[in-house]
């Protein structure tokens, strides 16, 4: 036996240095030393007879030679690499087929149909239960991308290890089970570790790219300068509505001092009977004056509102609750809930903040209108005013 199992180990040795492709990182001759060691190690333990020892580690040893030949349908060439070689050490046909069909074994899937089956099936896999499975498991995927068989991501390949320990794969002998199946659990559990850590940072590298993507919508979209435009636009056009208000209230000041001093100066004199060419020129200035007056009182009015609006509204984004006018009849807590809808939508909340600076431009057209109509009878009154009391003077024959 010792004779065979040598010359064996010869020969597969030989064929996998001088034959095997570079590429096969995986399915090489250490994993096939180590498959051997396992097989070894099981029918020792299970105390094989000699015959059965024989057949197992020669099945160990050429069992992926045939990826020399293919790599689809490898133990298919690795049985005839047996065949051929058991064939010229005068090995009976029982032997063959015997190693034939161990070799056929390995195959993924299949079902083994006894003891000696089931061992070179556990001894193919025996590493899922040892320490270095990590290193083992990152050989094959290099293995599969060399070969173009296929490529996968860390974490795909991650997926792929956990479905193979816990849905593909089970030790069939209740020798192996006893000896690997607890560092496999082990090895199972520190793969679902690995896997938590990778969707952990998957979570965290997703959190990152959309604080990337928030901080550039920010820069895309400069909301700290659209506020800064709103804030410096509503203070000038309240700048430019206080100056109205200003001009309105030194019209209305000026208007009214000249008509105190024409009450207390002009027309107790129109009472005598000399001075009524001064009545029309009067009643000129007096007209002039008090139209400017009420001019001015008109262009600082305020407008009344409404002061209530209703859910629909809000819901509508319909009112605006920035201008006062709008809320001062409602209730606190009615016009608190309004608020904090309003905060929560961006899009309702800069809408308030444009209709609050487009009403607030209308009121300063109005203001400026009038104030413009304001000044130009206040300019005419005088002018007409002078002039009435020249003729008037005139035709007195003063």
């Amino acid at each position: 036996m010792d004779h065979i199992i040598a010359e064996t180990e010869k020969h597969v040795v030989h064929l996998l240095n001088t034959n095997l492709d570079n590429s096969f990182v995986y399915h090489n001759l250490t994993h096939t030393q180590n498959v051997v060691k396992k097989a070894t190690e099981l029918a020792d333990i299970g105390r094989l007879d000699p015959q059965s020892k024989k057949l197992l580690i020669i099945s160990a040893w050429f069992h992926d030679v045939g990826f020399i030949k293919s790599i689809n349908d490898h133990e298919t060439h690795s049985a005839a690499l047996a065949k051929a070689f058991l064939q010229k050490h005068n090995c009976t046909v029982d032997e063959i087929k015997t190693v034939n069909d161990l070799i056929l074994a390995t195959k993924m899937g299949y079902t083994p149909k006894n003891e000696l089956e089931k061992l070179i099936r556990d001894a193919d896999c025996a590493h899922i239960g040892n320490k270095n499975f990590s290193n083992v498991t990152q050989l094959l995927k290099k293995e599969l991308e060399l070969t173009n068989q296929k490529k996968l991501t860390n974490t795909e390949w991650l997926d792929e290890n956990i479905t193979f320990l816990t849905k593909d794969h089970k030790f069939n002998s209740d020798l192996a089970v006893s000896l690997w199946e607890k560092g496999k659990s082990k090895n199972l559990a520190k793969l679902l570790k690995d896997q938590s850590k990778l969707q952990l940072n998957k979570a965290k590298l997703k959190q990152k790219k959309e604080e990337l993507k928030f901080k550039k919508n920010k820069i895309e979209i400069p909301e700290r300068g659209i506020e800064t435009m709103f804030r410096v636009t509503l203070k000038n056009h309240i700048t430019l509505s206080d100056i109205a208000d200003t001009k309105a209230n030194i019209l209305l000041s000026v208007n009214a001092i000249i008509v105190s001093l024409v009450m207390a100066n002009l027309l107790p004199k129109l009472d005598n009977p000399s001075n009524t060419y001064l009545i029309y020129p009067t009643v000129v200035f007096v007209l002039f004056t008090v139209t400017s007056m009420i001019l001015s009182v008109i262009a600082t009015r305020p407008n009344v509102t409404r002061g209530e609006f209703t859910k629909e509204d809000v819901a509508n984004k319909k009112v605006n609750l920035l201008f006062f006018g709008n809320f001062h009849k409602m209730k606190l807590d009615e016009f608190e809930w309004a608020m904090g809808e309003m905060m929560k939508d961006k899009d309702y909340l800069y809408s308030a903040m444009k209709k609050d600076l487009y009403f607030l431009g209308l009121v300063l057209n109005r203001k400026y209108k009038i104030l413009r109509v304001t000044y130009t009878v206040f300019m005419v009154g005088i002018i007409c005013s002078v002039i009435a009391f020249a003729i008037a003077f005139q035709y007195s024959g003063i």
